[in-house]
């Protein structure tokens, strides 16, 4: 999936082009951060390999309040198919929300260690052990700050191009199955 940052008078403009063919516009209201916070989730995302996060559900076909479809043509169950992605991914989708946060935070004031405060972060959200470790959060935090920069100096009319990897795309989360009716026994 492509997908491209630009400058808007509210905030910035991610257009996403989803490898089936649509085209998907994300606003953000993120007037106060030198960086968008979409920025910092996608790279973020990326750079830990956290393909449940938000772009991994938007490349699946999820459409979060803030997305609306552009151009092409989605599958006959998109709503519903983007209902249980962002249901069945929920709690990961927080976590992405934490670890965007932390990354963003690192860049924007330069303060803590992201390594640190990821960790602390994850254990609010999930019992295992963290994944990551002090390299990962380095590595993903000198990306952000790098894109930053980039966006900053983005000319006129300009977009920021970012890729994001195919296997990334979060995977499908299958439709509930009916419970079987239960029958009452007859007692003789």
């Amino acid at each position: 999936m492509l997908v491209v940052f630009s400058p808007s008078p509210r905030g910035a403009l991610t257009l996403l082009h989803r490898d089936d063919g649509v085209t998907l516009e994300m606003r953000s209201y993120d007037r106060k951060s030198r960086v968008p916070h979409d920025l910092a989730h996608a790279v973020t995302e990326r750079e830990l390999g956290w393909r449940t996060g938000v772009f991994g559900c938007l490349a699946a076909g999820a459409l979060f309040s803030s997305v609306r479809v552009l151009d092409g043509r989605q599958r006959y169950d998109a709503r519903e198919r983007g209902r249980r992605l962002i249901a069945g991914h929920a709690r990961d989708i927080g976590v992405a929300e934490l670890l965007a946060w932390v990354v963003h935070e690192a860049v924007e004031h330069g303060t803590g260690n992201p390594f640190l405060a990821a960790r602390d972060a994850w254990g609010t959200l999930r019992e295992d052990p963290f994944p990551y470790d002090e390299t990962d959060l380095q590595r993903a935090t000198s990306t952000l700050r790098r894109l930053g920069d980039a966006w900053l100096n983005l000319p006129p009319g300009d977009g920021l191009r970012f890729s994001w990897p195919r296997r990334l795309t979060a995977p499908a989360v299958p439709p509930a199955r009916p419970r079987p009716r239960r029958v009452p026994r007859r007692v003789r």
